[in-house]
């Protein structure tokens, strides 16, 4: 085999210089095993789901608009594509390129009754609208003493690693939002749970962020149900049952931990129980709590740096409810507490190789 031949077979995304082979993806995508209800199916990627979802969303509410920077074109990442040739330029249209206007229309027209779905084009946009989404939307059905809510507000937010997005295209901002009564924040790890997600949150009676890691737009592929169906937002998913530690995680980072439960298998006859915790707000302390009083050992990984990272959350919970029954420490394997880097992508990401020496310094505590 030549070494172009080795690039191809191997997904390198880039002939290699000096000796060194750069890699389309830190993972390897893990489809759900089966459809999440019955009745026919289409195979689809993530961004089709979520195309789908907008398009039933859409069908069902006469008041649903869509709405943001580019989304009558389709958007950047396609997700809105044909809506407005479908549905009109009164309900799926373009914004200016103002992320504070963008939250401040969707909780106006929220208000109103109507079903807003509004994306901001990047997660890590998403901050200049941060004091209309925390200290408008979610306070408002408290402030007016339930007159008034946003309960028909749905944010989505591509988020997270891609490969080549740096500081300011990369950025996993859940923990933020997540410090916010009022909210409701979920994270699909692929196109069945985007759809079922998203369509949740449409119907949710409080206002809902969709953060959408845009590494799995095109490399999620499954067989997703035609019809509208839901996903429980506050449930976690058990993807895989173990018996000697628990390795919660979200997002893309769940195909992370799928590749490393199946490493300390084969390399350390290690039984990993690993678990899509899906909503950031609320969480599923239950679940999680559950399973960690019976493997006795925890590994929480995100991309989000360290410090105040969502799993910070998680850990502390686990230690107050699961303490007598901990073998170990919790452990957190994250992004490192330094901006988003570029070429170093590689070494700040939580891949399989650090999450696996996290699962021997548990065993071997």
């Amino acid at each position: 085999m030549n070494v172009l031949q080795k690039l191809v077979s191997t997904g390198a995304k880039t002939l290699p210089r000096n000796g060194l082979v750069r890699h389309s993806s830190h993972f390897v995508y893990q489809p759900d095993a089966k459809a999440p209800v019955e009745g026919p199916t289409q195979k689809m990627n993530m961004f089709q789901a979520i195309n789908q979802a907008m398009d039933i969303a859409l069908e069902q509410n006469e008041s649903a608009l869509v709405f943001g920077e580019d989304v009558a074109f389709g958007g950047v990442f396609r997700c809105s594509m044909g809506l407005q040739k479908k549905y009109g330029k009164q309900r799926v249209f373009n914004t200016p390129l103002c992320e504070q206007g963008i939250a401040g229309f969707a909780i106006g027209v929220a208000n109103t009754g109507a079903k807003a779905i509004a994306e901001m084009q990047f997660a890590d946009y998403i901050f200049p609208a941060f004091d209309q989404i925390v200290n408008e939307a979610a306070k408002y059905r408290y402030r007016s003493g339930n007159l008034y809510d946003c309960g028909s507000l749905t944010f989505r937010a591509p988020c997270g690693a891609v490969g080549h997005g740096a500081c300011y295209h990369s950025q996993s901002p859940e923990a933020y939002f997540a410090h916010t009564p009022g909210l409701k924040v979920v994270v699909p790890r692929g196109p069945n749970k985007a759809k079922g997600l998203l369509l949740a949150c449409v119907k949710d009676n409080d206002p809902c962020i969709v953060f959408e890691p845009k590494t799995l737009y095109r490399a999620a592929v499954e067989e997703v149900p035609v019809a509208a169906f839901e996903s429980p937002i506050g449930k976690a998913d058990i993807l895989r049952s173990g018996t000697d530690i628990t390795l919660v995680g979200w997002g893309t980072q769940i195909h992370v931990l799928q590749e490393v439960a199946n490493m300390a298998k084969t390399q350390l006859d290690v039984s990993c129980e690993v678990i899509d915790l899906v909503s950031i707000l609320p969480w599923d302390k239950e679940t999680i709590c559950n399973s960690v009083k019976k493997t006795g050992r925890v590994l929480i990984a995100h991309e989000a740096p360290l410090t105040n990272g969502f799993g910070a959350e998680l850990a502390a919970t686990i230690q107050e409810e699961c303490f007598l029954h901990l073998e170990s420490p919790v452990l957190r394997v994250t992004g490192w507490d330094t901006p988003f880097p570029h070429v170093f992508e590689p070494f700040y990401i939580p891949d399989k190789h650090r999450c696996l020496a996290g699962i021997r310094k548990l065993i071997n505590y």
